[in-house]
């Protein structure tokens, strides 16, 4: 009974401190932008003297208040992103980078950065829909309330962004920085895959990124970048790689393999389904493939204390990004692996793998026979 009951005091302690991230939680990432939009990392990776940053330095260097800039900089450094270091005999403070910071660089292109994702997700659009999450969990399922981001802005999102070229822009720069991280575990998981393959089409490709890398890595390919015109029209020109426009719900160029890669979770079941018989449909009967580059809720199987610390926090950013479709999106959601099941084999596909890559999303291979 003195067990139960210092457990339940020590919850209650832990609650009345835990409360307090939900009332002040936009703190986080409001200075994180804030670091982002005046460049304090490269400041700092680029100061000429291989010794900390002093205050004044970096001030001068961001053209920020000192004063103001101290308390982002404590803020920021308590949460882990900078480092405080004692300079002067311990009379001063220096700053210094970590690799958390180093991933907030709005100017590198390294495939560890993402920054434009933060840029992306705190734009006052991006923002509004959050306040409106109530109004879709209460709706009748069958009800005509319009989702957070309809309701906000008057259409969905895509609609939303083809009007606004500079949303539609920072669109592609996020999609492009998750590529240049994510895609390269891809490919170390598909050795073996695309051999005989000639032609890939990487539907909703966005920019080219995932295919620019893809044939790099497998240079026998030949990849089509496919997504809507708006998108094409600003489409990097690479070697190997051939930008088509055209609707994935219409139809899907013929190809050897299909890739597609955080395009799934933007939809309900019933679309799911349409943009996976059409891709399905584009690849040959005997030996075509599809890879899914998607999460999977609830899938965590290792077994060592150090990765399922790692997978746990995978997991909590799998379940957040299910909270980004529910606000961002009509239909979308991220799925369990019964949920993947479903959509696959209601699409006709004979059977499929899961493959995972160690991160927030994994690969899945489904097989047309």
């Amino acid at each position: 009974m003195e067990e139960v009951k210092r457990k339940i005091l020590d919850e209650e302690e832990k609650a009345s401190v835990d409360i307090w991230k939900y009332v002040f939680g936009f703190a986080d990432i409001a200075a994180a932008k804030c670091a982002i939009d005046l460049k304090i990392p490269e400041a700092i990776e680029n100061h000429p003297s291989s010794q900390p940053v002093t205050l004044d330095e970096l001030s001068s260097a961001v053209s920020a208040s000192p004063s103001h800039l101290r308390r982002i900089m404590r803020f920021l450094a308590h949460q882990g992103l900078f480092k405080e270091v004692p300079i002067k005999d311990g009379l001063a403070t220096g700053y210094t980078n970590t690799p958390l910071s180093r991933r907030m660089m709005i100017t590198k292109r390294d495939g560890k950065s993402l920054a434009p994702f933060v840029l992306f997700e705190t734009r006052p659009e991006m923002l509004a829909p959050w306040l409106r999450l109530s109004s879709v969990v209460s709706a009748p399922v069958n009800g005509s309330t319009p989702p957070p981001f309809d309701a906000v802005h008057g259409k969905d999102v895509w609609s939303f962004a083809q009007d606004n070229p500079g949303l539609s822009e920072l669109i592609n720069e996020a999609m492009a920085c998750d590529t240049r991280r994510v895609v390269p575990r891809v490919a170390e998981a598909c050795h073996g895959l695309l051999n005989g393959v000639d032609t890939v089409v990487d539907v909703g490709g966005s920019t080219g990124e995932t295919l620019g890398i893809l044939v790099k890595e497998f240079p026998w390919i030949k990849g089509i970048n496919f997504d809507l015109p708006h998108v094409i029209e600003v489409a990097q020109v690479l070697d190997g790689v051939l930008n088509v426009e055209g609707d994935m719900f219409d139809s899907v160029p013929a190809c050897d393999a299909v890739i597609i890669k955080w395009v799934l979770h933007d939809w309900g079941d019933k679309d799911c389904i349409k943009i996976l018989k059409n891709c399905k449909e584009a690849v040959p009967q005997n030996v075509g493939k599809v890879l899914i580059v998607e999460s999977v809720i609830g899938e965590n199987t290792k077994k060592t204390m150090i990765v399922d610390e790692r997978d746990e926090k995978l997991e909590h950013v799998r379940l957040m990004l299910d909270m980004v479709m529910m606000a961002h999106t009509s239909t979308g959601k991220e799925r369990t692996l019964k949920e993947w099941d479903f959509v696959l084999t209601e699409a006709g596909f004979a059977r499929y793998e899961v493959r995972d890559i160690d991160d927030v999303q994994s690969l899945i291979i489904a097989y047309r026979s």
